[in-house]
């Protein structure tokens, strides 16, 4: 995957450092992961059903879910609305109602739009499917599956100065060629050590310097 350039790698990871002094406190920073971790529709509802004869979707919401995330109904509503134009969205009690606003084949679009609805994007960080906070040395840290490093730069609390991921697309995407070149690096050394294998470390750095000196990732 290093050596050929892949776009798309099969498991993209991040190691997501924090600030000082949240980065002491394991109670804030299980906080700081349950944020940036992507919540889908599906997993803050209990039930997505289909009234036929009023042709809309209703989504049973569980608000103790709901509320150990931090989030409302409101919010909700509103991200759902944004995520779908083809959709009317209204809040009614402890379920949303998703109908579709075209009058054509409303039964077909009804029952598509059920899938679509159930993976829509409620929260968190998009990308960031797991997140797992663990105790580096004399500090916490986070080990997130999947990578998005621009929004997760976003975040006061995260340290963008430490934070890394292994997709080296996306490092050449926020922060420059130099710094792809040095993940190339950084992760092919990783990868032979884990194999036992003692390669002279200018073999590796020859090979960077192959893949990105015409400024893109060859």
């Amino acid at each position: 995957e290093i050596f050929d350039a892949r776009k798309e790698i099969k498991t993209p990871l991040m190691n997501v450092y924090i600030k000082q002094p949240w980065n002491k406190d394991p109670i804030k920073v299980k906080k700081i992961a349950a944020a940036i971790k992507e919540i889908k529709l599906k997993e803050i509802s209990s039930s997505f059903v289909i009234n036929i004869s009023k042709l809309q979707i209703e989504v049973s919401l569980n608000k103790r879910k709901i509320r150990n995330l931090g989030l409302n109904e409101e919010e909700i509503s509103k991200v759902i609305a944004e995520g779908f134009s083809k959709l009317s969205v209204k809040l009614g009690t402890d379920k949303l109602i998703l109908k579709p606003k075209s009058e054509e084949n409303q039964l077909i679009e009804l029952y598509r739009l059920k899938e679509k609805a159930k993976a829509a994007y409620v929260s968190g960080v998009k990308g960031v499917k797991q997140v797992l906070p663990v105790k580096s040395g004399n500090e916490f840290m986070i080990l997130a599956a999947g990578s998005n490093l621009k929004e997760i730069f976003k975040i006061k609390e995260i340290d963008d100065t430490r934070t890394v991921t292994n997709d080296i697309h996306e490092i050449k995407k926020v922060l420059g060629i130099e710094a792809a070149r040095q993940a190339i690096i950084n992760e092919a050394s990783k990868v032979m050590n884990d194999q036992g294998l003692d390669i002279d470390i200018r073999h590796i750095m020859f090979i960077s310097d192959v893949i990105t000196s015409s400024g893109f990732i060859k």
